[in-house]
């Protein structure tokens, strides 16, 4: 039987971990993790539309931050849940920067902690519409292209709370588990096509948007992190690059934990 190798001829091993020549598309990214996955992006070469809603005046900011530290993109705004601005920015992409080679859903809404019997389905709703409907839409405007080309990359930002079950959190929770089984279905179904669909799940690492969150909850999370430090945005950003990149080009259908081993065991 014949042992020939059939696999398709790899760059040298840097040449795997550059985004030269790609166009990638990070939702939800002026602020956050996004800001920092777009970065981590750019700095691996990267063309990289950066997205968002309603704040421009962030939005122009951080941007302004991307190309000064001469990166390559463009600012496209728009809601990731709706159907023609999913179509539109796709196609505003794509004349500006050409076809999206990687998506990185990553846009989030507000998440607030709360029983069972204080959420509403309009909420939960709101939830399956972030972390099931975005990437649906996404990957079905972006698809086309990948599928002609022969290559594709679609990144899931997850979250470490599937795995540690937290409670008085359950609409996030349930939409981001969802969101995890659809991540593995389409791994399968793209599969074929060179197209790879993983999921990176950060911890709770601080930005902007944990400010106000009480200090003893803080405390108490970092107390149990193995690795004894705070995770910090590109920390995320570096495992988005490396999914993007040829390096990961036999991965599929993962999920990797980006939190200092809080969900080893």
């Amino acid at each position: 039987m014949s042992t020939q190798n059939t696999h398709e001829e790899q760059p040298p091993l840097a040449g795997q971990f550059s985004l030269a020549g790609r166009t990638a598309l990070v939702t939800g990214s002026t602020t956050g993790l996004g800001k920092a996955i777009a970065m981590s992006l750019g700095a691996a070469g990267a063309r990289v539309a950066i997205n968002y809603a309603n704040n421009q005046a962030r939005a122009e900011t951080a941007f302004a931050e991307f190309t000064a530290a001469g990166h390559e993109g463009c600012l496209v705004r728009g809601s990731v849940i709706e159907e023609a601005d999913v179509d539109r920015i796709v196609g505003e992409v794509e004349r500006k920067l050409g076809g999206i080679d990687i998506l990185v859903v990553n846009a989030t809404p507000d998440q607030p902690h709360l029983p069972i019997e204080e959420y509403d389905w309009a909420f939960y709703q709101s939830m399956l519409d972030f972390f099931i409907k975005s990437p649906f839409l996404l990957s079905r405007a972006v698809l086309p292209h990948m599928k002609s080309l022969g290559r594709g990359r679609i990144i899931n930002i997850g979250s470490e709370v599937v795995a540690l079950g937290v409670g008085n959190f359950s609409a996030y929770v349930a939409a981001k588990g969802g969101q995890n089984g659809w991540n593995r279905s389409m791994a399968t179904e793209l599969a074929p096509f060179n197209i790879t669909v993983n999921m990176v799940s950060p911890g709770w690492i601080p930005v902007d948007r944990h400010e106000t969150d009480p200090q003893e909850e803080k405390d108490a999370y970092r107390a149990g992190i193995p690795m004894g430090r705070w995770g910090v945005p590109a920390d995320v950003g570096g495992a988005v690059a490396f999914l993007a990149g040829d390096a990961a080009g036999f991965m599929t259908g993962q999920h990797l934990h980006v939190n200092g081993g809080l969900t080893v065991a």
